[in-house]
C-alpha cells in the first residue's frame, strides 16, 4: 500500500508556506485492507471512499491511477503529490505545468475540463487569487471562468459550497482579489449579482473618490486584511450604491439604508454565519455615522456605541471607517474609545432601575451627559 501526499500540501511545502490541511491518497490496497490497517480510520465518503484518520482525509485516486487524479484537479499548481510511505517516501508526481506555473507564479487550470467538471472551482479559483497574492491568473483560466458563468453552471452549486469559499477568501492576504477576479472573468452573477455592474457605477464624487463602486470596495477589502469579519463588513458597506439612479451619480444618497437589506440577503444566500448578516446589515447602516464621528453631536454618538458595542462590532465598525475615510482615522479611533469608556462607566442609581422603557431614557440621558462633559479631543 502506497500513500501519497497531495495537493495544497505539497503546494505549501514547495513555495515554504505553513502547511495546515493535509490530504493523502491511498494506491494499492483496497478500502477495507486500508481499514484492518488503520482500525480508527472514520468513514465519510459516501458516492466513493474517503477515510478520516489523524485529522488528515484519505481517498482513492479518481481514474484508479496518481497520475490520472492529477490531470483531474482544479489548477495545475495542486496537481502535486509526495510519496510518503515507505515504498514511495520521497517521490514527487506532478501535473506537467505544476513546477513550471509554480516558478513563474501562475494559476492555470489543469485541463479544459476542468472547471466544466466542477463549477465551484470558479470560486475556489478566485479565492487562490486572494491566498496567493503574488500569483497571476493565467488567459485561460479567465476564459474558463467567463465560459463556465456564461453556460449558467452555478445555478446547481450548493450555497455552503461558494459560501465556503467566501469564508476563506475573506481571510486570506489580499481578500479583494477575490472580487477582482470573478469581475474580470464575468462570474459575479448569480451568486454577487448586487455587484455585476459595481465596476461601471462612479464610488463618488472627486476628490473624495477616484475609483468605482466595485474598486472602491476592493482597495477596502484588501485595507482591511487580517479581520475576516471586518473584510466582509468591507464588502457589504456600499452595496447600497448599485441601485443609485444613473441621473443622481455620482452622488449616493440614502444609500446606507438601501444597502441593509441587501447585505442580509447576499449573507443569507451564501449561508454564512449570522454574525455576518448582521454585520453586513450594520455596516450598511452605519459606516457613514462611524467615518463623520468626529461631527457627531453626544445623543448620535452614545445611540450610535451602544449599538455597536451590544453587537460585539465597535472595533470592526471603526477600522471599516479607517480604511473607507483614511482621512482623520487616529483621531476618530481615540474620541470613540474614549467615549465608549465613558459612556460603559455610567450606571444608573438603584432607583431608577427596572422602570422599563424609562430607565432606558434615562441612562441614555445620563450617557450623554457624560460625553457633553468631556474635553474637546486634542
Amino acid at each position: 500500500m502506497d500513500i501519497h501526499l497531495v495537493g495544497g500540501a505539497v503546494r505549501d511545502l514547495i513555495l515554504g508556506r505553513a502547511v495546515t490541511d493535509r490530504d493523502y491518497l491511498v494506491l494499492g490496497a483496497e478500502p477495507d485492507e486500508f481499514v484492518r490497517r488503520h482500525p480508527t480510520a472514520r468513514q465519510v465518503g459516501k458516492s466513493f471512499p474517503v477515510f478520516l484518520l489523524g485529522g488528515s482525509q484519505y481517498a482513492w485516486p479518481r481514474g484508479g491511477s496518481l497520475a490520472s487524479d492529477l490531470a483531474a484537479r482544479d489548477l495545475t499548481i495542486n496537481a502535486l503529490a509526495l510519496g510518503v510511505s515507505p515504498g514511495v517516501a520521497g517521490q514527487v508526481t506532478a501535473h506537467p505545468l505544476a513546477f513550471p506555473d509554480l516558478g513563474h507564479r501562475i494559476l492555470r487550470p489543469c485541463s479544459p475540463a476542468s472547471l466544466a467538471d466542477d463549477p465551484a472551482r470558479v470560486f475556489r479559483a478566485a479565492r487562490f487569487a486572494a491566498q496567493l497574492p503574488d500569483f497571476s491568473p493565467h488567459p485561460g483560466l479567465v476564459a474558463d471562468m467567463a465560459e463556465t458563468a456564461r453556460l449558467r453552471a452555478f445555478s446547481e452549486l450548493s450555497p455552503e459550497r461558494v459560501g465556503g469559499e467566501v469564508q476563506k477568501a475573506l481571510a486570506a492576504p489580499r481578500p479583494g482579489r477575490f472580487l477582482a477576479l470573478l469581475n474580470t472573468a464575468k462570474s459575479l452573477d448569480p451568486w454577487f449579482r448586487e455587484l455585476c455592474q459595481a465596476d461601471e457605477i462612479p464610488a463618488g464624487p472627486l476628490p473624495w473618490h477616484d475609483k468605482s463602486v466595485l474598486g472602491h470596495v476592493i482597495q477596502v477589502m484588501d485595507r482591511l486584511a487580517g479581520n475576516p469579519l471586518a473584510v466582509w463588513m468591507a464588502l457589504c458597506h456600499d452595496l447600497g450604491k448599485t441601485t443609485t439612479p444613473r441621473q443622481t451619480w455620482p452622488r449616493h444618497l440614502g444609500h446606507d439604508a438601501r444597502g441593509e437589506d441587501m447585505a442580509l440577503e447576499l449573507g443569507a444566500r451564501l449561508r454564512l454565519p449570522g454574525k455576518f448578516l448582521r454585520a453586513g446589515a450594520l455596516a450598511c447602516r452605519l459606516h457613514m455615522k462611524a467615518g463623520r464621528y468626529m461631527a457627531m453631536r453626544p445623543g448620535p454618538r452614545v445611540d450610535l456605541l451602544d449599538r455597536l458595542w451590544r453587537e460585539g462590532l465597535f472595533d470592526a465598525m471603526f477600522s471599516l471607517a479607517a480604511a473607507d475615510h483614511q482621512d482623520d482615522a487616529p483621531l476618530r479611533l481615540q474620541a470613540a474609545r474614549r467615549d465608549l469608556d465613558a459612556m460603559l462607566a455610567v450606571h444608573l442609581p438603584e432607583s431608577l432601575q427596572n422602570l422599563g422603557a424609562a430607565s432606558g431614557e434615562r441612562l441614555r440621558l445620563l450617557r450623554c451627559l457624560a460625553l457633553a462633559d468631556l474635553p474637546a479631543p486634542p
